[in-house]
């Protein structure tokens, strides 16, 4: 045990008994509104470690709630995200069947418009992989009465012709082939030339004068000339126009959406046959396609080539 020196017994002693009377005199000393002086000071000496404590400890429960929210937000945030995801995908899907049952009206429309014609729906089931060839697959073959050289078309316009029949398919070269053509005349002046591919999504007609009137918009349609293909059917629109020697240069934007077939019509039928004119209507106008075909009689004229 440490031992006081004996010079400072008498300051230690007087300064514990100070002390004592100091807290003999806080005991005793009352205030009105507050209590005994002792209880102030022992309040006042402790209050702030217990706010600061208070403090602590606030800090720590609140982010330790905040981590648990977070990890029920993020949860949330996920379930949504998935929730998101399969909404987005069952919009899609009901946005294509929209879509293919827009275009499945178009065809029934088309084949009701012209009875006389006979002709057969397909699904395009596969297109061609070599890039030089452009050629697509159709769910329709012999057996349901497809052969070679027979056009098909969209209610748009044509689209090209079976080159090969199989059993329950068929291949079409399409009229952006390099190898393809059609019987076609400019539908304003009645100007008739052959309409080819080139290999690229613009269509070109040949053999047209220099002074023969072609202004770009023009509408390119089928001559009937090819055997193929009835009259009258839209082939394309006048795109470019340069002059050449001895013909121009003409470019057509085909009528039909080459690139994005889906369903189209085969024409069973190799003889030309004239269109009922409630087909150009169609093109331009479907109101008034529908207001003629009201009108029609029951059995529409038929032109025999």
């Amino acid at each position: 045990m440490v031992a006081i020196p004996s010079r400072h017994k008498s300051l230690v002693l007087l300064t514990g008994v100070i002390v004592l009377q100091v807290l003999l005199l806080a005991v005793q000393i009352r205030r009105d509104s507050q209590g005994r002086l002792i209880r102030v000071w022992t309040v006042g000496a402790v209050t702030p470690f217990e706010r600061a404590g208070a403090t602590g400890i606030g800090g720590i429960r609140g982010a330790w709630n905040h981590y648990f929210a977070l990890q029920n937000t993020s949860r949330e945030n996920e379930r949504l995200r998935h929730e998101n995801d399969a909404l987005k995908l069952q919009i899609n899907q009901l946005q294509s069947k929209a879509a293919e049952a827009d275009r499945l009206a178009t065809l029934l429309n088309f084949r009701q418009t012209h009875p006389n014609v006979p002709m057969l729906g397909a699904r395009v089931i596969g297109a061609s992989a070599d890039t030089a060839s452009e050629t697509v697959y159709l769910d329709r073959g012999e057996r349901d009465g497809i052969h070679r050289n027979m056009g098909v078309i969209t209610p748009d316009g044509v689209v090209g012709k079976v080159i090969e029949s199989y059993r329950d398919t068929s291949q079409v070269l399409l009229l952006t082939d390099k190898d393809s053509g059609v019987g076609a005349m400019l539908a304003g002046t009645r100007i008739q030339s052959p309409v080819g591919g080139v290999g690229e999504p613009l269509l070109a007609m040949k053999y047209v004068a220099n002074d023969d009137t072609v202004n770009v918009g023009d509408r390119v349609v089928t001559s009937g000339m090819d055997r193929i293909f009835p009259r009258d059917l839209p082939v394309g629109t006048v795109a470019q126009i340069n002059p050449g020697s001895p013909f121009k240069q003409i470019r057509l934007k085909p009528a039909a959406s080459l690139e994005s077939l889906e369903e189209v019509i085969v024409l069973l039928s190799l003889q030309p046959i004239e269109m009922n004119k409630v087909a150009k209507t169609d093109q331009d106008s479907p109101p008034a396609a529908a207001e003629a075909k009201k009108g029609a009689p029951s059995h529409p004229k038929t032109e025999k080539p």
